[in-house]
């Protein structure tokens, strides 16, 4: 794995100076044909190193999510068109003015354009592979590390119990056995419904009213009102409803 490793990375820097290459001879046409001046010399240069720095940074950077690398591949294609575009028009001005005939000045071009394609795409798949040969072996001897027992990393040492040191313990005397108290389970309440609560505090109020009476008052149903007060007569009747405590009549002065 080390020679293939070895060789791939021989084989990029090749590719490399192939894609150099061309991106030369492109920015070569582009600054003879711009007029004689710093700033359309850089202005008409400045596509093929554009192109350049593309290639190079999505060739040695890798895209770990799927969009992000369709938008970088995307942008690069951009740039590329656009490099291509601009190349070729000042490439064919540039062999025109030189003396090459009309279809060798139309034709030229295509030759280092298409140099440019094929390099920058043998460039993206050997750092493709390469990546791929220097984390393969990485991952192994992760998963392959054992890991150490917590044996070999404490040191043994003597251990004393109290037998050695004070003697044998002389047997405890057993504890009397705790009486089990049986819990009685409280009694789940459940809460009345607020209709249920309307209707009694009506039926406190009016004792002698009809039912019909009641439930328009508490703003219920007559069924509603009916089975409400049948209710709070099983509990006023019920044994085990709170009987008033008895206040003692004060003796009259």
């Amino acid at each position: 794995m080390a020679q293939d490793l070895k060789r791939l990375k021989r084989i990029g820097w090749g590719v490399r100076s192939v894609f150099a290459l061309g991106i030369a001879a492109s920015l070569a046409g582009n600054v003879l044909h711009a007029a004689d001046n710093v700033i359309s010399q850089a202005i008409s240069a400045w596509s093929p190193v554009a192109l350049l720095l593309a290639v190079e940074l999505i060739s040695r950077i890798p895209a770990r999510r799927g969009a992000l690398s369709a938008v970088r591949l995307g942008a690069t294609a951009v740039i590329a068109g656009i490099a291509a575009w601009v190349s070729y028009w000042h490439m064919v001005g540039v062999a025109t003015r030189y003396g090459e005939a009309d279809s060798s000045a139309y034709l030229l071009p295509f030759s280092v354009d298409g140099l440019i394609v094929v390099a920058s795409i043998s460039l993206v798949e050997i750092g493709g592979r390469i990546r791929t040969l220097t984390e393969s072996p990485t991952e192994a001897e992760a998963v392959d590390e054992p890991t150490p027992a917590p044996a070999d990393l404490v040191e043994s040492k003597p251990v004393y119990t109290n037998e050695d040191v004070w003697g044998p313990e002389l047997p405890a005397a057993e504890p009397a056995p705790v009486p089990v108290v049986k819990k009685t389970p409280a009694k789940r309440v459940t809460p009345r419904p607020v209709s249920a609560e309307k209707v009694a505090k009506v039926a406190a109020k009016m004792p002698d009213a009809p039912v019909s009476e009641i439930a328009a008052k508490a703003g219920v149903s007559v069924s509603t009102a009916r089975r409400h007060l049948a209710a709070l007569r099983v509990t006023d009747a019920s044994p085990s409803a709170p009987v008033p405590a008895e206040t003692p009549a004060l003796a009259a002065a």
